[in-house]
């Protein structure tokens, strides 16, 4: 099976909010899937994550940055791509602040603009409740981890 690395990132905004978009397929091998996931994707060829990670936030978010620090978690499954290929997914993740909840569209390719139907700005309290699919299924965790939320429910200051 195929390795397929990409980076993936949990954008905070000064409101200690988590930034999700909303995936629905319509079609392909993925068709009738609806859920919920961090913002990310593939690298591309010669690409570290680190790079990946400014690149992605760039593309899917219009957010600037120049640095998004070290990763606070990693994640390895095996995963379905859209064209039904299964792949072993190797993920990084990293926390970076926003300066607002305001995005932009701009850069992103025709397959996000079908399948990335909302974004959504969640709080700890709302993660720990939703009855909706979000992955990483440990976002919460690792949000705590990474000193974002608290276990109380509470933004971390």
């Amino acid at each position: 099976m195929r390795e397929r690395k990409s980076a993936r990132l949990l954008v905070v905004s000064p409101e200690q909010n988590v930034l999700l978009f909303r995936f629905v397929h319509k079609e392909g091998a993925l068709a009738g899937d609806d859920y919920w996931a961090t913002p990310g994707g593939g690298l591309e060829e010669g690409e570290t994550f680190h790079c990946a990670a400014l690149r992605e936030l760039r593309e899917e978010t219009g957010i600037e940055a120049s640095d998004v620090g070290q990763p606070v978690a990693h994640r390895r499954f095996p995963m379905q791509l859209p064209s039904g290929e299964w792949v072993f997914s190797v993920e990084q993740f990293f926390v970076v602040r926003a300066p607002s909840e305001v995005l932009s569209r701009k850069g992103w390719t025709s397959h996000e603009v079908q399948v990335m139907a909302d974004h959504r700005w969640w709080s700890a309290d709302e993660l720990r409740i939703t009855q909706q699919q979000v992955w990483p299924e440990t976002i919460v965790a690792t949000l705590e981890q990474a000193g974002v939320f608290t276990a109380s429910g509470n933004s971390a200051s």
